[in-house]
């Protein structure tokens, strides 16, 4: 009897071993963004913080990235699995280095980067805007800029150096600036007596995807499922994001990120789902993060045009379109 006993117990402590642990170990993985915490990361700040990570076998840690950090190199030196390139041009360029990265999901349909110029001073077309005084980064002029002059007539004896300070534009109502839809609009608005006009370049021809999610081709050709269940768990994410309650996210953001507000955070979303940064075009149909050969492969065209990079490249793999386009993410009307 004692021994039947003894059988009992062992089995017992079996069973309450088992339920103790999860029914999986998550896979832990790092994720770095391209700037501090904001709602333009705010749906992986959702998919953490709702589980929605979790429950596709993921560990996420967000890390936030900052002009002073190189994604590429981290991502390459194997330091992070996961990063956001700004934009397509990022991706081409990473992929002229010879870098062993690829794009394997764009989360803005849209590329958020816009002109802004003063209202009522005979800049409120964007035509008007050639003769002004343009203050651009360094990135924009290598960029962006170069096809604006191309396509538009943009000149570069107009341009001085934007900063990320927005007081030089303030002071001059016959400049322009650039900047992020979902930022210097509101940021302009708050510090000054005025309302920018805002031009987004999208609108104008300028097809870049934006926030692109890449990783190391090691990663993809290794632990595919891998990659799927992150970018799968994203748009997830993003989608609830933009149209669930995302109020533990926002929380979440300024945690990470003690300056932003909730009044800036309502603005991005706002200005995101009225341009239509996420889910419009391809989106609308195939889902969120959707890339198309169609869509990047104009995209290249263009910039090749434009000079910003070179016309005999190849970077037909500097993107894949096997992880998205599967509708997920997708409005349901």
């Amino acid at each position: 009897m004692s021994l039947f006993k003894n059988m009992l117990f062992i089995i017992l402590l079996i069973l309450v071993g088992m339920m103790s642990r999860p029914a999986f170990a998550l896979e832990k993985i790092s994720f770095m963004t391209d700037w501090r915490a904001e709602a333009e990361q705010g749906g992986f700040y959702q998919a953490k913080v709702d589980g929605t990570y979790a429950r596709f076998g993921l560990d996420v840690t967000i890390l936030q990235g900052s002009p002073q950090t190189n994604n590429l190199l981290l991502l390459a030196a194997k330091k992070i699995d996961f990063s956001i390139a700004s934009n397509i041009i990022s991706v081409l360029n990473a992929a002229q280095n010879n870098v062993p990265i690829t794009a394997v999901a764009a989360i803005f349909q849209k590329d958020p980067v816009v002109l802004l110029s003063h209202p009522n001073v005979g800049l409120d077309k964007f035509q008007d805007l050639t003769k002004a005084t343009a203050y651009v980064a360094t990135g924009g002029l290598n960029s962006f800029y170069l096809w604006l002059k191309k396509a538009h007539g943009f000149r570069a004896e107009k341009t001085k150096l934007y900063n990320f300070n927005s007081a030089p534009f303030i002071a001059d109502n016959k400049s322009i600036q650039q900047g992020i839809l979902t930022s210097e609009p509101f940021i302009i608005q708050k510090n000054s007596n005025f309302t920018p006009n805002v031009f987004l370049l999208s609108d104008y021809g300028y097809g870049s995807y934006g926030s692109i999610i890449e990783t190391r081709n090691d990663l993809i050709r290794k632990n595919p499922d891998l990659v799927q269940r992150f970018v799968d768990a994203s748009i997830i994410g993003w989608y609830n994001y933009l149209y669930g309650d995302n109020s533990a996210a926002n929380e979440a953001i300024k945690k990470d990120n003690s300056e932003m507000t909730n009044e800036q955070i309502a603005y991005a979303i706002k200005v995101m789902k009225e341009k239509g940064i996420v889910d419009s075009g391809d989106a609308s149909k195939l889902g969120i993060g959707v890339i198309t050969d169609d869509h990047f492969r104009r995209f290249v065209t263009t910039m090749k045009d434009s000079g910003v990079v070179p016309q005999t490249a190849d970077f037909s793999n500097s993107y894949t379109t096997k992880f998205t386009g599967k509708e997920i993410g997708r409005r349901k009307n």
